[in-house]
C-alpha cells in the first residue's frame, strides 16, 4: 500500500510545519512502513540551523521516523482514529548530515506491543546510506 500527502494527513494529525512524511511507499500495518522525507531549503528550520551551512536537525529526523511508525500503528484497525505519542528514545545514533536537497528514506519496523505501547526499531538513509537509526517507544492514546 503506498499512500499521498493527502492520505498520510487522514491518518496522522500532523500538518506544516511537522507533518514530515511526504510519502510512504510501503506499509504492512502493525509491523512495518517506509516513508520519504524531501528535504527543501524552504523549511523553515533553516533561517536558523545553521545560516550559511544549513543542516537538518537530528531530532527532526526522529520525529519522522516516529511519524512513520505511527502510520504503521494507525493503519491497524483497532487502533483508527487514536493518536501516537513518541513516549521514549532508548537509544539514537546520527551518522552523516543532512541536508536541503537530500530525500530521507524512512524505514520503521515494530517489535513488540503490550497494550498500548508499541516498541520499534528505525533507520533514515540518504542515497542508500545510514544517516540516523533509533529505537523508539510508541504510546498509543484517545
Amino acid at each position: 500500500m503506498e499512500l499521498n500527502t493527502q492520505e498520510i494527513q487522514e491518518i496522522l494529525p500532523h500538518r506544516y510545519p511537522m507533518l514530515l512524511v511526504d510519502r510512504v511507499e510501503e506499509i504492512t500495518p502493525g509491523q512495518s512502513a517506509t516513508g520519504i522525507k524531501n528535504v527543501t531549503m524552504n523549511e523553515e528550520v533553516f533561517q536558523g540551523h545553521f545560516p550559511g551551512n544549513p543542516t537538518f536537525p537530528g531530532v527532526m529526523m526522529i520525529e519522522a521516523l516516529a511519524q512513520t511508525g505511527a502510520i504503521a500503528i494507525l493503519t491497524l484497525p483497532e487502533f483508527k482514529g487514536k493518536t501516537v505519542y513518541l513516549a521514549s528514545i532508548p537509544k539514537a545514533r546520527f551518522r552523516k548530515k543532512v541536508e536541503p536537497g537530500d530525500q530521507i528514506k524512512l524505514t520503521v519496523e515494530l517489535e513488540k506491543f503490550r497494550g498500548n505501547v508499541g516498541m520499534g526499531k528505525g533507520t533514515a538513509y540518504v542515497n542508500g546510506k545510514r544517516v540516523t537509526t533509533a529505537e523508539l517507544t510508541f504510546a498509543i492514546g484517545d
